[in-house]
């Protein structure tokens, strides 16, 4: 049992010294799942305080998520140079996302000031005001952290091709002559 899993580990280390980029690009993928997933809240938080500029922060977020993906794979072509122009790409509309997501979470700060003429209170029945601004922050933080990962990408994708995945084979380098003659 622990052999089988101590072989997939090292399948799953060796891939990852061949392709490092994976480390980024997972995170990448997860930070938009969050977000992606928590949707709700915040199209029910722009349906509420409907300000100007809400709606478009939204989108901009969704599609540049999305395109900065897309970006991101193609910044790492097979067997090819990193395309830096795809990668330089990447981060600003990943920097153009988290613009997006503070934009987003200083309307809601309007919207919910006291000191605002129309403001709005939290009620229970608008907790998710609340939920789509704590939702915003961590989007930010897990961007950040991706965006951290595909910087450090080079150091730890040195580190990782120093990690020994060969396998010792019994009997190996004790070999006979072999005979070709029929």
């Amino acid at each position: 049992m622990f052999k089988g899993l101590k072989e997939r580990l090292r399948k799953f280390v060796v891939a990852l010294k061949r392709n490092p980029q994976r480390i980024p690009l997972v995170a990448l993928v997860l930070s938009f799942g969050y977000y992606s997933f928590n949707l709700t809240c915040i199209s029910n938080t722009t349906a509420k305080i409907n300000s100007p500029g809400m709606g478009i922060f939204g989108f901009i977020t969704m599609l540049f998520s999305m395109l900065s993906m897309v970006a991101f794979m193609n910044s790492f072509p097979h067997r090819k140079p990193v395309n830096k122009v795809m990668l330089a790409l990447t981060l600003a509309m990943v920097a153009l996302v988290i613009f997006a997501d503070f934009q987003y979470k200083a309307l809601i700060m309007h919207a919910v000031d006291p000191s605002n003429p129309n403001h709005i209170t939290v009620t229970q029945n608008t907790i998710y005001i609340v939920d789509a601004y704590n939702m915003l922050t961590k989007h930010i933080v897990f961007l950040c952290i991706s965006v951290a990962l595909t910087v450090l990408l080079p150091v730890y994708g040195k580190l990782l091709k120093k990690i020994n995945t060969s396998i010792k084979v019994e009997g190996y380098g004790k070999m006979d002559a072999i005979e070709l003659n029929d």
